[in-house]
């Protein structure tokens, strides 16, 4: 129920009074709006502040090392493969072994390859295979760790009789990249056999799910430029030129270098 205005009858002085009341008290709030609609436009805008100056503070937040090797990499120059690895190597180092790594930009999504890398990547890689009917029971343990999120390998090797049971972790292992899958090889009736290629250097790559771009760790900077550019033109030899659109080198702790093509 609205509010009772109150007029008393043959009083025109106080009638007038309360119409110039009501008409102030109007203006009041109109004028108070903007105000209002400022202040919280402000208050929602302090999250949003706060994370361009979380992100300005992290991308000017460079270590002294850093700063010092990205001084002697040109951004505007395409280095050849040996230039790149010898500047690389030139840089001062982490106080460890650290990964080096390629980052392609492809103008399409969907790329994917395999690749025995000569010398490895130098990481000991955890592989699991699945294999329902030589080990039911190590096989249901793995996919309940799954399911509780417990993934201790970074590859999945399966039996063609393995596939169905892992449909239900396959929401997880998807977006991960682990699901095995024939095209990889990481579908086999004889999964250990797979896992030694793995072991020796064995590579699988593809586009990234949301960015048409791909990661790979092809060595470490302790295996020197000659078995790290044959690990690298080993992997590029894989590639379609036709669906890249610039190649990036580094090691973990470096600046990039653009390489040319």
């Amino acid at each position: 129920m609205g509010k009772v205005r109150v007029n008393t009858l043959g009083d025109e002085a106080l009638e007038q009074k309360q119409k110039e009341e009501a008409a102030k008290r109007k203006e009041a709030k109109k004028a108070a709006k903007p105000q209002t609609e400022a202040a919280e436009a402000e208050v929602a805008a302090k999250p949003e502040k706060k994370k361009m100056q979380k992100k300005n503070t992290e991308k000017h937040n460079r270590s002294p090392r850093y700063v010092e090797s990205a001084k002697m990499v040109d951004k505007a120059k395409a280095y050849s493969l040996k230039e790149a690895l010898a500047t690389m190597e030139s840089l001062k180092k982490a106080k460890f072994d650290e990964t080096v790594e390629l980052h392609i930009n492809t103008n399409t999504g969907g790329v994917t390859g395999s690749v025995v890398l000569p010398h490895g990547t130098g990481k000991q890689m955890r592989i699991a295979i699945l294999a329902a009917a030589k080990d039911p029971k190590g096989a249901e343990t793995l996919i309940k760790e799954i399911e509780g999120g417990k993934i201790n390998f970074d590859i999945l090797i399966a039996t063609p009789d393995s596939m169905p049971k892992l449909a239900k972790v396959a929401r997880i292992l998807g977006p991960k990249g682990l699901m095995p899958n024939p095209k990889n090889g990481t579908v086999t009736p004889k999964p250990e056999e797979v896992a030694e290629k793995f072991q020796k250097g064995q590579l699988n790559y593809k586009t990234e799910a949301k960015a048409q771009v791909i990661h790979v760790s092809v060595g470490k900077v302790s295996f020197g430029s000659t078995k790290l550019a044959e690990n690298i033109n080993a992997f590029l030899a894989t590639l379609d030129n036709s669906k890249v659109k610039s190649i990036y080198l580094k090691s973990t702790m470096s600046p990039s270098f653009r390489l040319a093509r």
